[in-house]
């Protein structure tokens, strides 16, 4: 009996113990000030809480035991701990690091496991939805180029901007959102990004070859683009209202956002619309043919349990964009219109009325863009790693509007579908390295419908590639690297197109039609590429690192530069492909320095680009090197391969006086230069065939900003900046046939002052934001904008040649949380 008593004892004493129950609390802070509204969630345990205005968190009733607590928020440096819960409560103090300066930050974009930035050698930036919001954007791509060094963007009006990384782009720049890559017809210079710039929430960027991952068209990198995810308590509705005017082309627009959370189901909703009239600059008055209007609609729902988690996300872009042909009066230099199709005569077209200059009507001269994306992303826990799924679908369609006699029918009407596929298992670690498997690729069809133009036939495309990508640590040294195979299978049949007997338009036809044409011959191609990457990063320290990557790209051609064979009407170029064009592999090396100072940090890359095959336009000339005409009033354009080289650096000096907390002053440098390696055509024609094409300027950027530390009444530590961008002389350009023209450098001064405005409960009423860009109002040309060569004229009476970019903008922005 006494030692059935004892163990009975000792039973009840085990039972207590295991059941006991702990706390956790603390205080979470960022150089020494309270943060409010960090949430604080209980990895596994489905438990989260919100810091109060003191900086105080607590959660009650816990087991003991192992557990994991996970610190995040908007603009800091998310952070998680680990823990060992006995029968005390643990005090546990956390000090967050703001976002936008700190080289741990977690980054997703061209590998496949969560990687501290400073661990990663591939060239990777960050940019954030406060930094774009500090900036007048009139797209996404353009706040991109201004936050990220080395990326530029080939503009075609204030509505339409190209991505180039590092002098690469068209489809060497693959564009993702939220993982899924962008297809929509990118081939076209007019041919936008089709996402809503108000619900991005964050960028990435991969600079240099990302083939490994992604496979064929991310020869120059990859943009990410990241939008918003709720993290807040359960049960509570959360939204913002967007509203934000730009004085020069008079540009509203107006989104809303609402989120809400319900245990672990999370709901987004945003509507977004925009309109415009057309820029203006002090050359050319108001541009004719840039107004646009665009509407946004995107809803996802996201479920998080101890098995990983599953989004489901639908979203839709609606844009009605004119098409600019820089057609003036040849005295006046007033921009006139096109009424005719037959007939037509340049120099005798009507003048624009002021009215039409600053309407918001749509011409008749236009695009319809719109794109349709469903997507589904899912991770799968196991016990030591994880499977993740990425399935969508994607409708681009796509109409061009340039017949003003009958302004219904399109010129070009093209419906592109994709199926995208992306399966990534995440192995467990084995002797300290992490390693990733994958397969991943696409289906495409494209189909032209009942338009007059067919730049491009109807084909199929059938993607596949699989990888294998790892990743271990040396004390100091963290070694990534990986191997690709890529297949991708282009096709189409005969494509015939005859005339229509009504209008007199070109129209779809078939081979029973015997006074048809065969505009595109059946074609049949596979295309093979291997890619690969090594990559190390050498911790000197904790605050100085030197990364070095090597990496082999691979992009097949594209279906404008096998295929094409006629006009593109938006981009009043007639286009002329080569069949036998054979893909493009690169080979290039990063080696890059970073310092992570008390006072500043500083960070220099430079890198190296060889390129197998590059492919690049051309104006098509006659053997008197006259420019051959093929459809009025357009130009003719004909693809060429080459060897090409570039090669360039980038240097980022970021200053922030630990003594003078109030004071950054950002600067960064980019440089590039392209080779055209044709030795046939440097032979021939010498320096007018020695550059790449579409190659940015030397480019310098510095901004000076001056934040108050504290609040000011009822504005939360409002901030005022002032900054200037230089853009040198492009005397390196692809001048053969005119293809382009020197461009003058130029200097923008800009800038710009911003707050959050509090009430004397001290809850966010908004965030507002006063932009002023080319304070000066300087006419310029950037040299990679395509209205620079709209011009019909040799000579103009006041010597200007083509469009000239935005003159001085004004915007105004606000935020309303709720």
């Amino acid at each position: 009996m006494k030692f059935l008593t004892f163990y009975f004892i000792l039973f009840s004493c085990c039972f207590v113990g295991y059941a006991q129950h702990s706390g956790i609390s603390g205080r979470i802070t960022s150089k020494g000030n309270p943060l409010e509204n960090i949430t604080v969630k209980l990895i596994g345990l489905n438990k989260s809480t919100k810091s109060d205005r003191a900086g105080f968190y607590e959660f009650n009733n816990l087991l003991k035991g192992a557990v994991e607590i996970q610190f995040s928020g908007v603009s800091f440096q998310s952070k998680s701990i680990k823990a060992n819960l006995q029968n005390d409560s643990l005090s546990l103090n956390i000090e967050l690091v703001d976002l936008e300066s700190n080289l741990n930050d977690i980054i997703i974009t061209g590998v496949n496991r969560a990687t501290e930035l400073k661990k990663s050698p591939v060239p990777i930036a960050v940019l954030t939805k406060k930094s774009m919001d500090q900036n007048v954007n009139t797209n996404l791509i353009e706040a991109i180029v201004k936050g990220v060094p080395g990326v530029t963007a080939v503009t075609t009006g204030p509505n339409v901007s190209k991505p180039f990384i590092r002098g690469l782009g068209y489809n060497r720049v693959l564009t993702l959102y939220d993982g899924l890559r962008q297809e929509g017809q990118q081939w076209g210079d007019e041919h936008g990004i089709e996402v809503d710039e108000y619900g991005i929430n964050r960028v990435e960027v991969v600079k240099g070859p990302a083939s490994l991952t992604y496979g064929s068209d991310a020869l120059a990198g990859v943009i990410n683009m990241i939008p918003y995810t709720p993290n807040f308590e359960s049960g509570k509705l959360r939204g913002d209202f967007t509203s934000n005017y730009q004085s020069n082309n008079g540009t509203f627009g107006t989104s809303l956002g609402l989120a809400y959370i319900n245990h672990d189901w999370k709901y987004t909703l945003r509507a977004t619309g925009k309109a415009a009239h057309n820029y203006s600059n002090k050359i050319d008055g108001l541009v004719y043919g840039t107004a646009f209007r665009e509407y946004n609609l995107s809803a996802s729902a996201r479920v998080d349990k101890s098995w990983g988690f599953s989004k489901t996300a639908i979203t839709y872009y609606n844009n009605l964009m004119e098409i600019p042909d820089g057609s003036r009066d040849s005295l006046t230099r007033k921009f006139t219109r096109q009424v005719l199709d037959e007939g037509d005569d340049i120099k005798n077209r009507p003048i624009v009325s002021v009215n039409d200059l600053s309407s918001y009507s749509i011409n008749p001269l236009h695009q319809h863009i719109q794109h349709y994306r469903f997507y589904n992303t899912s991770q799968f826990k196991f016990e030591n790693s994880d499977l993740n799924l990425l399935i969508g679908g994607q409708q681009s369609v796509r109409r061009e509007y340039n017949h003003p006699t009958i302004p219904v029918q399109a010129g070009l009407y093209v419906v592109l579908n994709t199926f995208n596929y992306d399966v990534k298992y995440n192995l467990a670690d084995f002797s300290g390295i992490e390693s990733t498997i994958g397969i991943n690729g696409m289906y495409q069809a494209n189909r032209s419908k009942a338009a007059t133009d067919f730049p491009i036939p109807d084909y199929d495309l059938f993607d596949i590639g699989v990888f294998y990508y790892a990743k271990k640590s040396f004390g100091k040294i963290d070694l990534t690297g990986g191997i690709r195979m890529d297949r991708r299978n282009i096709n189409w049949n005969n494509f015939y197109v005859g005339t229509d007997s009504q209008t007199g338009f070109g129209k779809k036809s078939d081979e029973h039609d015997q006074a048809a044409d065969l505009q595109f011959p059946a074609f049949n191609k596979n295309y093979y590429g291997l890619s690969g990457s090594l990559g190390l990063t050498y911790n000197i320290s904790e605050k100085l690192l030197i990364k070095a990557n090597i990496a082999r790209g691979y992009r097949a051609p594209n279906i404008t530069e096998i295929g094409s064979n006629g006009l593109d009407p938006g981009a009043h170029i007639v286009y002329l492909g080569n069949r036998t064009f054979k893909p493009e592999f690169n080979l290039q090396e990063d080696v890059g320095i970073i310092a992570y100072l008390e006072d500043a940090d500083i960070s220099m890359e430079i890198f190296n680009n060889n390129i197998q095959n590059y492919i690049y336009q051309s104006r098509l000339t006659d053997e008197n090197g006259n420019p051959v005409v093929v459809v009025p009033g357009n130009l003719t354009y004909q693809y060429q391969q080459s060897k090409a080289r570039l090669y360039g650096t980038e240097l980022a000096v970021n200053l922030h006086p630990s003594s003078i907390k109030w004071l950054t002053f950002n600067n960064s440098f980019a440089y590039v230069v392209g080779l055209n390696k044709n030795e046939e055509l440097l032979r021939l024609h010498g320096r007018d065939a020695e550059y790449l094409p579409f190659i940015p300027p030397l480019q310098i950027r510095s901004e000076l900003k001056v934040t108050a530390q504290k609040s000011i009444g009822f504005l939360e530590k409002p901030y005022f900046k002032v900054d200037a961008v230089v853009f040198a002389d492009q005397n390196k350009f692809y001048a053969l046939d005119d293809t382009e023209t020197f461009t003058r450098g130029y200097t923008l001064f800009n800038a710009g002052l911003g707050s959050t405005l509090k009430s004397k409960s001290g809850k966010n009423i908004l965030d507002i934001f006063v932009q002023v860009d080319n304070i000066f109002n300087v006419a310029y040309q950037s040299h990679l904008n395509r209205l620079k060569y709209f011009e019909y004229y040799q000579s103009t009476p006041n010597g200007r040649s083509g469009i000239y970019n935005m003159g001085r903008n004004m915007s105004f922005k606000i935020v309303v949380p709720f």
